[in-house]
């Protein structure tokens, strides 16, 4: 079950970093700030399941 959380997390820390780097590119641009604004909302959320991820996998390695 560990390694499940394990796998899960990492994919979704590279989905993080993926919508960071759009949205970074995004502000460069000089593109929307509506679009922006909802890619750096969409990092937090994905950050917090990645948390959630670690956390579990952590739990679940202890065992």
């Amino acid at each position: 079950m560990a390694t499940v959380f394990n796998i899960l997390a990492v994919v979704v820390m590279v989905i993080v970093v993926i919508v960071l780097i759009r949205g970074l590119a995004n502000m460069m641009r000089g593109g929307s700030s509506t679009t922006s604004n909802k890619l750096m909302q969409a990092r937090v959320l994905l950050q917090f399941i990645a948390l959630v991820l670690i956390l579990l996998a952590v739990y679940f390695n202890r065992s």
